[in-house]
C-alpha cells in the first residue's frame, strides 16, 4: 500500500522523538563542550502528538529549550544522531532559532545535516530495516525528487526496487520515473530506452516519418533525426554515427540513451550496480 506523505512525516517524527531521548554531548559555540543538564532540576515531559494522536515524550533535560540557552540541548541531541532522520530536524530547529549563538563552522555542518535527501533517505532505511521495503521505496523516490544529481540515491532506490522483485535497467528522468511501454535494454554495451518516452519527459516534440523511417524530435531549438535500423543520425542537419542504431521493439521505437539525452542537451549519468539511467537537466 502506497504511504502517504502525513504517514511519513509522522514516521520522522517517532523516530525523532524515539532517538533524542538518548542524546550525547556536542561542542557549542565556543569550541567547549556544552555544560550537562543540571540532574537537580527536575524533568519535564514535553509530549509530542504523533501518529493520530499517540503521545511521545522527551525530557527537558534533554531538549533544555530554556531561553537562549535552549540551543544546548539540542547540540547535546545532534551528536548522536546527526546521521539519522532526527539529526535533520534538529540542524532546522538549530539553524532556524539559534543562528546567532553558533560558529560559522558549525553552520556549515548544520546545512550539510539538514539536507532533505539524506534526511529521507534515513528515513527509508529505518522502513527498509523495519521490514516496510513498499513504503521505503516511496520514501525513496522522494528523496530521489529532493535531489536529482544523487547517484546514491537511486542506488539505494534501486536496491529497494530489487527487494520487492523488480530487475532490470531502471530509467529516470530528472527524478521520475517515465511511464515505458517497452523496458530499457542493453545491447553491444549501449542502453537503449523507448524514444517517445525520454522525448516526453523532457517535453520534446516528436514525429515519425513512415516512408522514411525516421524519428524527429525537437527541443529549444535542437533538431535530432534518427533512422530505424541505421547508425546514421542528423543533429541540426549535421550527420553524426551512432555506436547501436536506433530499433522497433514490440511497436516502439528504442535509441541509445546517451546520444539522444547528450543530443538534447540533458546530462546522462550511469548506476552500474543497480543498472540505473539516470537523465535530468541542469537548472
Amino acid at each position: 500500500m502506497k504511504m502517504n506523505k502525513p504517514w511519513m512525516i509522522t514516521a520522522t517524527c517517532i523516530v525523532v522523538t524515539s532517538l533524542m531521548t538518548g542524546s550525547a554531548f556536542a561542542k557549542s559555540e565556543n569550541g567547549n563542550n556544552a555544560d550537562k543538564a543540571d540532574s537537580s532540576k527536575p524533568a519535564v515531559e514535553l509530549n509530542v502528538k504523533v501518529n493520530g494522536g499517540t503521545d511521545a515524550t522527551v525530557t527537558s533535560d534533554t531538549y533544555d529549550n530554556q531561553g537562549k540557552n535552549g540551543y544546548k540541548g539540542l547540540l547535546k541531541a545532534i551528536e548522536n544522531v546527526k546521521d539519522k532522520p532526527a539529526g535533520a530536524v534538529i540542524a532546522d530547529l538549530l539553524l532556524t532559532n539559534y543562528g546567532a549563538h553558533i560558529s560559522d563552522e558549525l553552520k556549515a555542518e548544520l546545512d550539510a545535516i539538514k539536507d532533505r535527501d539524506a534526511a529521507l533517505s534515513a528515513v527509508a532505511d529505518v522502513l527498509d530495516e523495519q521490514g516496510s521495503v513498499t513504503d521505503a521505496v516511496y520514501v525513496q523516490k522522494e528523496a530521489v525528487k529532493a535531489n536529482i544529481k544523487n547517484l546514491n540515491s537511486y542506488k539505494k532506490l534501486g536496491k529497494l526496487f530489487e527487494k520487492l522483485g523488480k530487475k532490470g535497467v531502471f530509467l529516470y528522468v530528472n527524478g521520475e520515473e517515465p511511464t515505458l511501454e517497452v523496458n530499457p535494454f542493453i545491447k553491444d554495451g549501449s542502453t537503449l530506452v523507448p524514444f517517445r518516452a525520454i522525448s516526453e519527459s523532457l517535453k520534446a516534440e516528436v514525429t515519425w516519418n513512415a516512408e522514411e523511417r525516421s524519428v524527429t524530435v525537437t527541443r529549444d531549438g535542437i533538431t535530432v533525426k534518427l533512422f530505424i535500423d541505421s547508425t546514421k543520425a542528423t543533429v541540426d542537419g549535421k550527420e553524426v554515427t551512432l555506436e547501436v542504431p536506433a530499433a522497433i521493439v514490440e511497436g516502439n521505437t528504442v535509441v541509445p540513451v546517451r546520444f539522444i539525452s547528450e543530443a538534447l542537451k540533458a546530462t546522462v549519468k550511469w548506476e552500474e550496480e543497480t543498472k540505473s539511467v539516470v537523465i535530468y537537466e541542469e537548472q
